[in-house]
């Protein structure tokens, strides 16, 4: 469990973070989102205890980080952003140096470091150098070293930058199975990515908290219009005059016209109100064929950017 008190950190008279508070729960996966410069790194710094904070207290499985630092240290692996690896070591000299370094106990290190190696799908590359590896090994590789002296917490910070789309794929997975043995502190500007794979999020903005929640409880709370997306057949061009006449529908907007004569709109009402039936009935009094209907679902991202302009 990781227990952040009444944190706050100043550079000078600068507030980098301004009191907040949040509690992680064992095996939880969290994603920590915030716009540049509004305090996210400066957090996760203090909770790896790279940073001491300038007033408040951060529990690290029942340790203070700033009182006991080392016991609260070794139950944290950090994979920090950019990759930092020694490119002059072949991927098992890596870990091993990682082992050595958390002082992992001599009498099993070999086969802990090859279990984590099995684990994080390295064993094929294992004695090339790191500098010759791909992107998305590199991340890996990092990912190995975070791993070692058991942690019961990781903390990576944007694991899948710079990666193509098949990398991408594999390290959430991987992120997502580590999941099922660790908590997880995942920094990620891909909003679809922290979607997909965290529990809860945690959004920071100018220093301070201004939610915590699921992924999709943000979604639903802060989707304040019903849209739909309509595709029809509409030969005379009837569509818009007739939705004027249906009190439901706020807004009407043409999105598209198709190669197949069809047109996509994007229809708006008030979030209470499904339009759906009335579109039905509506459209084929008026020989208005739908050719599909669905509805325009709010994202993580849509939740993100309404709370960081203070829309919610």
């Amino acid at each position: 469990m990781i227990e952040v008190k009444n944190v706050t950190k100043k550079y000078g008279k600068v507030v980098a973070v301004d009191n907040i508070n949040f509690t992680i729960n064992d095996g939880e996966i969290i994603g920590l989102l915030g716009p540049n410069g509004a305090g996210k790194s400066t957090t996760m710094n203090m909770i790896t205890g790279y940073i001491e904070p300038t007033e408040g207290t951060i529990v690290i499985d029942g340790y203070d980080i700033s009182k006991k630092p080392r016991k609260a240290k070794r139950e944290i692996g950090y994979m920090p952003e950019g990759v930092p690896l020694y490119t002059d070591m072949t991927v098992k000299e890596f870990v091993t140096y990682m082992a050595e370094i958390k002082k992992v106990d001599r009498k099993t290190r070999k086969e802990k470091i090859e279990k984590i190696i099995e684990e994080t799908g390295l064993k094929d590359v294992e004695k090339k150098l790191t500098r010759n590896l791909s992107r998305g090994y590199k991340q890996r590789v990092s990912m190995a070293g975070a791993l070692v002296g058991e942690p019961k917490i990781l903390i990576l910070d944007e694991p899948t930058v710079g990666l193509d789309p098949k990398q991408i794929t594999e390290i959430r997975n991987l992120i997502k199975e580590l999941g099922k043995t660790h908590t997880v502190i995942l920094s990620s500007h891909i909003l679809s990515e922290v979607s997909q794979i965290c529990q809860k999020v945690i959004i920071i903005n100018k220093g301070k908290i201004i939610a915590v929640d699921t992924p999709e409880n943000l979604e639903n709370k802060v989707a304040s219009k019903n849209d739909i997306y309509v595709t029809v057949e509409d030969l005379d061009n009837r569509i818009e005059e007739v939705a004027k006449d249906i009190k439901e529908i706020t807004k009407i907007e043409l999105v598209k016209e198709n190669k197949d004569k069809t047109k996509q709109y994007l229809i708006e009402s008030e979030k209470d109100v499904d339009l759906r039936k009335i579109l039905f009935k509506e459209l084929a009094k008026e020989n208005i064929t739908i050719f599909e209907m669905k509805k325009a679902d709010t994202t993580l991202e849509d939740a993100f950017m309404k709370l960081i302009e203070g829309g919610n």
